[in-house]
């Protein structure tokens, strides 16, 4: 299919910038997913992308070829689109072979190619339909059967599960990584749900405040957040995130949070005492654990069905996120204590960016807590 690189795009409106120097190499028949909070500059850049938004300065290259001046329609590209934009008064059939008809493609050819796309997307049966009597998850695949007959270099999408129901988008998650994998093409994907990102994405592209924060497969970007920013958005539910100063202790260092509670680290980081840290842990590093004493309040169980969130306020009405199976490990209104997996901290420093961690391997167990208050 195709390659697209992207090197130091810049997107301004008049003194307003909004992508701020953007460098990326998407690989020939990759899936790479954008994804950042509304705002961020994601969907702007996936329109430079399609020749739909001017590049300030920087330069985007198709297979080798720069195209910044190249006319949307001459790239090579298709796009589907939040909305289905379909034309009401057409069948299924005509919509998804109407760019190929204004494109003076004979009616066999089209007749072909849109056979060959519904039965990719199992759209065989409702050909002889209009759009008002499908179901909102048909329709976005009319949407995407109509860029498929245009046979293109790259597949853009612009958040095109964002109108479905919660059921929906699960089974169209599900199709889309079907269709990837049956066309073997290169597709570029903008959503603000990390749940998309993380199930759909060879590699995810976290972006904010327009600028790249990191690149990486959806488990190592998982498992090893560059920046506070990254541990806080990629997760459902979100990394629990802690704010407190260094300490150095003798043989090591520990984080002194907010209450007073101090969190040994298995490695002394390189940063000055008293330094502002963030301390990170995943929900389901967390425990209740009466050898824990970091103390706390549970607040709201909520059962999910195979596994289960309790979410405990803690001094500075602060609320860490514990996960667990089925069963929670303590009611609404109780006092409990937390511990921490030793193995999955995560720290990051003044400016936002993680700081190594490596706790001994043979650590298994929670993480010993004690409390110091502030002198």
């Amino acid at each position: 299919m195709a390659t697209v690189t992207l090197a130091d795009i810049r997107k301004s409106y008049g003194a307003l910038e909004v992508v701020k120097g953007v460098d990326l190499t998407i690989a020939d028949r990759e899936f790479i997913v954008l994804v950042g909070p509304s705002g961020c500059g994601k969907t702007t850049l996936l329109r430079m992308i399609a020749g739909l938004e001017t590049i300030t300065s920087g330069e985007l290259s198709i297979d080798g070829r720069r195209v910044n001046e190249v006319e949307p329609d001459a790239r090579g590209l298709a796009m589907v689109f939040q909305s289905y934009a379909l034309y009401p008064h057409m069948s299924v059939a005509d919509n998804m072979g109407f760019a190929l008809r204004m494109a003076g493609v004979g009616k066999a050819e089209r007749a072909r190619k849109v056979g060959d796309a519904a039965r990719i997307l199992q759209l065989e049966p409702y050909l002889e339909r209009k759009p008002g009597q499908l179901s909102g998850g048909q329709r976005q695949r009319v949407a995407i059967g109509r860029a498929i007959v245009r046979s293109p270099k790259v597949f853009l999408f612009d958040e095109p599960l964002s109108n479905l129901d919660a059921a929906l988008r699960m089974q169209m998650r599900i199709e889309l990584a079907r269709l990837h994998r049956e066309l073997d093409a290169t597709m570029i994907y903008v959503t603000h749900d990390q749940v998309e990102a993380m199930t759909l994405a060879d590699r995810i592209v976290v972006v904010n405040g327009g600028r790249i924060e990191q690149v990486g497969a959806p488990m190592e970007i998982y498992a090893s957040p560059a920046t506070a920013f990254v541990a806080g958005f990629i997760g459902a539910p979100k990394m629990n995130l802690l704010a407190g100063r260094l300490l150095r202790l003798a043989g090591g260092a520990a984080v002194l949070l907010e209450d007073g509670t101090t969190i040994p680290l298995p490695l002394a980081p390189p940063l000055a005492e008293g330094e502002a840290v963030t301390l990170g842990v995943r929900p389901e590093a967390v425990s209740v654990s009466a050898a824990g004493p970091l103390p706390g309040r549970v607040t709201v169980v909520e059962h999910l069905g195979g596994e289960t969130l309790t979410h405990v306020e803690i001094a500075g009405n602060r609320l860490v996120t514990v996960k667990t199976a089925e069963t929670a490990p303590a009611g609404v209104g109780e006092a409990v204590r937390l511990a921490f997996d030793p193995a999955r901290l995560h720290l990051f420093g003044p400016d936002g960016r993680a700081v190594p961690l490596h706790s001994p391997a043979a650590s298994g167990a929670a993480i010993p807590l004690r409390t110091r208050k502030h002198d």
